[in-house]
């Protein structure tokens, strides 16, 4: 089972996270959470497909919603029931994929 991080290294690495879109990643609902807004349906649609590349390969997978252009995601690790390294890793993934 993956170690559920605590409060404060939550707020340690969330502060180290870039941005997507001028949008900062944040704490939402006990899950690290995105809204992101692209220039229209393609340019979203393109970064998820590059997203899910990744989570696949890491078998890591998002909860995530697309409406036109944009794309909120929150990411949680279900099984340690909150948010682990592993989510800050593919936070890290999304955040450098988008760039």
């Amino acid at each position: 089972m993956k170690n559920r991080l605590s409060e404060l290294e939550i707020e340690t690495r969330l502060a180290q996270l870039g941005t997507i879109s001028g949008q900062a990643w944040e704490l939402k609902d006990r899950k690290l959470h995105i809204s992101i807004k692209f220039t229209d349906f393609v340019a979203a649609f393109a970064f998820m497909t590059a997203a899910a590349l990744h989570t696949e390969k890491m078998d890591h997978h998002p909860e995530w919603k697309n409406v036109y252009n944009r794309v909120e995601i929150d990411l949680t690790t279900h099984e340690a029931g909150g948010i682990t390294a592993l989510d800050f890793e593919l936070a890290e993934l999304m955040t450098a994929s988008a760039r």
